[in-house]
């Protein structure tokens, strides 16, 4: 869906003139042609071939899938509400901008947040595939007990995430002119790329800590760690999300949206390091608690 938005959004916004509506539309398109895909891997995969039976509604599966599922449910939910604060900053913060608050430049700012979060969701997607690629490693260990498996498992992911946060953040800091021509820029004013390459510079400088965090909220999840996940999820996109995106603005302007993401990404990477740590500390406790127990139960003394 990210190709075809990168695609169309571009032709539908500055083609054909189209603006939010085109965005929009670019978007209906991709889910679309993706739901399409979908079924058509469903019915032609080699190894599951659905039968008629297969589509009739088990409670208990049911249950069990709402129970792993809600935390992507409210990180999407919350993820809506943040985008949602900051569009109508952009919109609220930039009309009062002597550039922006001309006419003919006015939509320039939510284009080119569009287009620097279309960028945005690629690297993401690559995150959490490669996130979403641990999770049977991870249920196939935690079963069978082996805890240090995916400990080691969850260092080599964020290792391998920071560095993919890395190679976007060389991207978009020192080659945002090129990323910017790829959505038709040289055809826009000197406004359109001076936006365009100070929102790519200064609202993915934490590209990083988002990649990392993404990766905490997923592999959390696979860990059966569902309400340290969703809490993650809420503070990122509800609580920092919203919160900096209503405030910064205030002192800032409309750059104070686009130190929003940023700042927003740092602290929740701030949390998330002392929610694992200190979970991990409770998790051994427990561990050395129960072999005492247990060498105390068998009559051992230890020094």
């Amino acid at each position: 869906m990210p190709v075809i938005n990168i695609i169309l959004d571009p032709v539908f916004i500055f083609i054909f003139k189209w603006g939010m509506m085109g965005a929009a539309v670019a978007t209906v398109i991709g889910q679309v042609v993706t739901a399409v895909l979908a079924v058509w891997y469903l019915k032609n995969m080699k190894i599951i071939k659905p039968e008629k039976g297969d589509y009739h509604l088990d409670g208990f599966v049911c249950g069990r899938t709402l129970v792993l599922g809600i935390t992507s449910f409210l990180s999407q939910i919350s993820l809506v509400a943040a985008m949602a604060a900051i569009n109508n900053m952009l919109r609220k913060y930039g009309a009062m901008d002597a550039i922006f608050g001309q006419e003919q430049f006015a939509q320039i700012p939510m284009a080119v947040v569009g287009i620097v979060m279309k960028f945005f969701q690629i690297v993401i997607s690559i995150v959490v595939g490669m996130a979403a690629g641990c999770i049977p490693i991870v249920g196939f260990n935690m079963g069978a007990g082996k805890h240090f498996r995916v400990k080691e498992l969850f260092i080599r992911l964020l290792i391998a995430e920071a560095a993919v946060g890395a190679v976007a953040l060389i991207l978009v800091e020192f080659f945002p002119q090129q990323l910017i021509n790829i959505f038709g820029a040289a055809n826009e004013s000197s406004y359109y790329t001076e936006f365009a390459i100070k929102a790519f510079r200064t609202y993915l400088c934490m590209m990083i800590f988002a990649c990392v965090n993404k990766a905490c909220f997923i592999f959390l999840q696979a860990m059966g760690k569902a309400i340290i996940s969703t809490a993650l999820s809420m503070i990122r996109e509800v609580v920092f999300g919203v919160g900096f995106a209503l405030m910064l603005p205030v002192f800032f302007g409309l750059d104070g949206v686009l130190y929003s993401m940023p700042v927003s990404d740092l602290l929740t990477f701030i949390v998330a390091v002392f929610l694992i740590i200190g979970t991990n500390a409770k998790k051994e406790l427990r561990y050395s608690d129960s072999i005492l127990s247990a060498g105390a139960g068998k009559g051992c003394t230890c020094s």
